[in-house]
C-alpha cells in the first residue's frame, strides 16, 4: 500500500512540475565557423581543419557561421554551387590549382549582439598546388582572424568580435514552437485537465485497494 502511495505521489509531483512549465535544461551550444566539403550535391562536415586540409584542384569547400552544439547538428552552407559555376570563368594556370569556396555568414539569429551578417558569397581561389584550405580562404576572403589556439574566428572581418563563444540555448537560431499556455500565460486547460484525470484515476485505485484490504 505504501509503495503504491509513494509511486502515485512521485507521478503527481512530475505532472505538477510539467504543468508548471519546468523541463530539462537546454544543452550548451557554440557560435562558430564550421568547415565543409561538397561531394556531388551534398555538404559533408570536413574531417580536417582548414589549416591542415589540402584540397585538390576542382574542389568545392564551404564555411558556415552558426550556433550549434556539435558537428552533428551544425548548419550547412545554404547553397551548393558546382565548381564550374564558381571557377568556370577563372582560366587554368600552370603551377596553380583552383578551389571553389562558399562562405555563408549565417542568419541574424546566428549573429552575436550588434552584428549583422553579410550576404553569402562564393569565390574561386587560385593558389599554389600545396596550399591549404586556409590559404585558399585567405586568398579570397581577407581579413581572417584566428585565436591563440589557431581556431578560425572571423572571415572577411565577420564577426568583429568573439570566437567560438558558448551560447546557453543552441536552438535560439531556430524558430521555437509556441508553448501551449492559457490566456494568463499559465498551463493550458488541456494539460491541467490531464493532470486532474490522472489524479482521479490514482485516487480511485488507492480507494479500491483499501476496500479490498478491508
Amino acid at each position: 500500500m505504501r509503495t503504491r502511495l509513494a509511486s502515485f505521489a512521485a507521478l503527481l509531483l512530475a505532472l505538477v512540475a510539467l504543468a508548471a512549465g519546468t523541463g530539462p535544461a537546454q544543452a550548451a551550444g557554440y557560435r562558430y565557423w564550421s568547415f565543409w566539403d561538397l561531394a556531388g550535391d551534398n555538404w559533408t562536415y570536413a574531417t580536417q581543419g582548414p589549416a591542415s586540409a589540402h584540397p585538390g584542384d576542382g574542389s568545392v569547400q564551404g564555411f558556415r557561421f552558426a550556433v550549434s552544439a556539435d558537428s552533428k547538428d551544425a548548419s550547412q552552407p545554404r547553397t551548393t554551387p558546382s565548381f564550374e559555376a564558381v571557377c568556370g570563368a577563372t582560366p587554368t594556370k600552370d603551377g596553380t590549382k583552383r578551389v571553389a569556396l562558399v562562405v555563408d555568414f549565417g542568419t541574424p539569429q546566428d549573429a552575436g549582439q550588434g552584428e549583422t551578417p553579410p550576404a553569402p558569397r562564393s569565390a574561386c581561389a587560385q593558389v599554389s598546388p600545396d596550399a591549404t584550405s586556409a590559404d585558399a580562404l585567405a586568398a579570397v576572403a581577407k581579413p581572417l582572424r584566428y585565436n591563440s589556439a589557431a581556431l578560425l574566428c572571423a572571415i572577411a572581418g565577420y564577426p568583429r568580435t568573439g570566437c567560438g563563444e558558448q551560447v546557453s540555448d543552441p536552438s535560439a537560431a531556430k524558430p521555437a514552437e509556441p508553448a501551449k499556455t492559457g490566456k494568463d500565460g499559465g498551463p493550458s486547460v488541456g494539460l491541467l485537465a490531464g493532470v486532474a484525470a490522472v489524479v482521479a484515476v490514482g485516487a480511485a485505485a488507492i480507494w479500491q485497494s483499501r476496500r479490498r484490504k478491508n
